[in-house]
């Protein structure tokens, strides 16, 4: 429709609990409180889906979809209530206006819910307080899974940069290759490829390297 959202084509509700088993492997072989990775007040914040979906979603029941325009308002009251001043007030219906390019009375219509929102005016909002593209109009589980797949990146990285440190600390030129090229964090993802296919040329690219260097002979 011109005068509104663009409906998604698919929902992630069929990806979610593959993403949780993902994230929830990496935080165990980190070490990582699964009530720190799956603290449902902080993936509420980075996903704009209220606490109580959030909480039903990640136990695997349904929660129902609120309609596209009470998505819209729900978020962007999160984003005002979370997306603070520097001295820790909301941005003014004027600020908001302001920034995304509008007039006080667009910007007043759309918080207040008497006008629908174009793709435009949800960009525009998006870009004033620094989200991610979607953040307003996403489904909810789609939302939910995009802000688990970041908190994977964070705990790849971890483990990363904690395998870094023991490579540099054994002196072993096999780890060091392993680290410089993120031979583990891409056996993470090839693991998650949907067919065996995919999979075999992701191990031979990686037999290839592996082969480039040898362990010194004790």
């Amino acid at each position: 429709m011109t005068d509104g959202f663009e409906v998604p084509g698919a929902t992630a509700t069929g990806l979610l609990p593959t993403v949780v088993a993902r994230v929830t492997a990496l935080a165990d072989r980190l070490g990582v409180q699964h009530a720190v990775v799956f603290d449902v007040q902080r993936l509420s914040a980075a996903s704009g889906v209220p606490e109580p979906v959030v909480k039903a979603l990640l136990g695997g029941r349904p929660a129902g979809e609120p309609d596209l325009q009470a998505r819209f308002l729900q978020r962007l009251d999160l984003l005002r209530r979370t997306r603070l001043k520097p001295n820790g007030r909301k941005y003014t219906q004027q600020e908001i206006a302001d920034g995304a390019g509008m007039s006080r009375q667009q910007a007043g219509a759309l918080i207040n819910g008497d006008r629908r929102p174009t793709m435009e005016h949800c960009d525009a909002i998006q870009r004033f307080f620094r989200v991610h593209a979607g953040f307003l109009t996403a489904e909810d589980s789609e939302a939910l899974v995009d802000a688990l797949r970041r908190s994977e990146q964070e705990l790849l990285q971890q483990l990363a940069d904690r395998e870094r440190a023991a490579a540099v600390a054994a002196d072993d030129p096999l780890e060091r290759l392993l680290q410089d090229h993120g031979v583990r964090g891409i056996a993470w993802r090839a693991a998650q490829l949907p067919t065996d296919q995919h999979r075999d040329k992701v191990a031979e690219w990686l037999d290839m390297l592996l082969e480039s260097v040898k362990r010194p002979e004790s």
